[in-house]
């Protein structure tokens, strides 16, 4: 039977009435459908922009263990996910009708105990890289992502894991076949290279300067900052014992986190939320990432925009357009008073069913 929800939208907050019908969004009425929602808020699913469905603390899960995790985003309205690395194929769940849809970006791609065990495709020669860059390109959705920097253990530190020429060529060739290229970093070093060699996206980005974020606006180069895994720096350094420059370093990246982010939101930097749920991070905390991206600066409508509307837009999938699918929330309160809100829709529809 068709379906009918009635509400304010946003991020405009103008009265909307949408139905539903086999599974798509009409905004023409429709004799005859149920209303299911009527007084409250609508908008269209949530992203989570990092997230790696297939990914637990222990390294790859099963399928079981994917679907889980899945059901979880789903639950707390993330309908879409970017999938920013995965040691397993979970190209499976797309058969699933009652499963958020994901965006791949393939494995990791990474020099040999160049980052955490059994996650990447190890890289012995930097000089493969935009050969192996060209393969996740054909095996992803539209996405690649490589690490940028991880602790060098011959120095004890973070060190970036490329030549900036071999990122320029990576890059050239994701983009050959249509794919765009993030990438894992944390500290400062490896960020102008990607950032000169056309890297579309950084992830964390918690060693932005001055310099970085101006290149990063020229390069119009988005930004997931992750920061609810941020949190995370201080017990990194903790069991760092046995490197104390990178300890320190991982301190440093940490206190100064928000003002440089800030700053980077300041200058106009595309931000997007993104939880790195699947490691350090339980999956479904999409509501908890857009309320740390207020202590950045953002207004609460701009910080559900980042896990809503524009990444959407940054996407390339569409919200609540006529036709689109239906794929939406809908909530009794304003979802954007914070995560007791956001993370409890009061009607969850996706592909047109009702959670």
């Amino acid at each position: 039977m068709p379906q009918h929800v009635r509400g304010i939208g946003l991020p405009d907050e103008e009265p909307i009435e949408l139905w539903i019908v086999d599974g798509r969004v009409s905004h023409q009425p429709v004799a005859g459908a149920d209303t299911i929602f009527d007084g409250g808020w609508i908008l269209p699913g949530l992203v989570d922009a990092h997230c790696h469905v297939g990914l637990g603390p222990g390294g790859g899960v099963d399928v079981d263990e994917a679907i889980a995790q899945a059901e979880a985003e789903r639950d707390a309205g993330a309908l879409l996910l970017r999938d920013c690395g995965s040691p397993v194929d979970t190209r499976s769940l797309d058969e699933r009708d009652d499963l958020p849809r994901i965006i791949r970006a393939g494995r990791h791609l990474a020099r040999p105990k160049r980052y955490i065990p059994g996650l990447p495709i190890d890289i012995e020669d930097e000089s493969q890289l935009p050969a192996a860059v060209a393969e996740q390109a054909r095996r992803g959705d539209g996405w690649v992502k490589l690490v940028g920097d991880w602790i060098d253990r011959g120095i004890g530190d973070l060190a970036p894991l490329w030549s900036d020429d071999v990122i320029k060529a990576a890059i050239d060739a994701a983009h050959t076949h249509g794919a765009r290229v993030t990438a894992h970093v944390f500290g400062e070093d490896a960020l102008p290279g990607l950032i000169r060699g056309g890297i579309d996206c950084i992830e964390h980005g918690t060693g932005l300067t001055d310099d970085t974020i101006e290149l990063m606006v020229e390069h119009r180069t988005a930004l997931v900052p992750t920061l609810i895994n941020v949190e995370n720096f201080p017990g990194i350094a903790d069991a760092a014992g046995k490197y104390p420059v990178y300890a320190a370093h991982m301190r440093d990246l940490y206190a100064n986190a928000y003002p440089r982010l800030a700053a980077a939101r300041d200058a106009g930097l595309r931000i997007f939320a993104g939880t790195d749920a699947g490691g350090m991070i339980a999956h479904g905390r999409i509501a908890d990432e857009v309320e740390a991206l207020k202590g950045i600066g953002m207004s609460p409508t701009e910080a559900l925009g980042a896990a809503c509307w524009d990444a959407r837009q940054w996407l390339g999938r569409p919200g609540l357009d006529d036709g689109a699918s239906a794929d939406l929330l809908c909530f009794k309160d304003d979802p954007r008073q914070g995560p007791s809100v956001l993370n409890r829709p009061d009607v969850v529809i996706l592909r047109g069913r009702r959670f």
